[in-house]
């Protein structure tokens, strides 16, 4: 069960934990943002081009009783 402390106490307390965090950095941030940029690029390419075999697949099998 927890224990009951007051507004102040556990403000002071995140406070306390905030700053314990290790931030990254400006260069971090943007490394990071443009590896994500460049993963969904290349993921949305995959997954267009499994997609349109797919759907040449199935419009061969499809049409082979036509």
């Amino acid at each position: 069960m927890a224990s009951k402390t007051n507004p102040f106490t556990f403000l002071q307390q995140v406070r306390a934990e905030t700053a314990k965090v290790v931030w990254p950095s400006r260069r971090e941030t943007v490394i990071s943002t443009l590896m994500v940029i460049v993963m969904v690029v290349i993921a949305s390419f995959f997954f267009f081009a499994a997609d349109q075999l797919m759907s040449l697949l199935m419009n061969f099998i499809l049409n082979l009783g036509a």
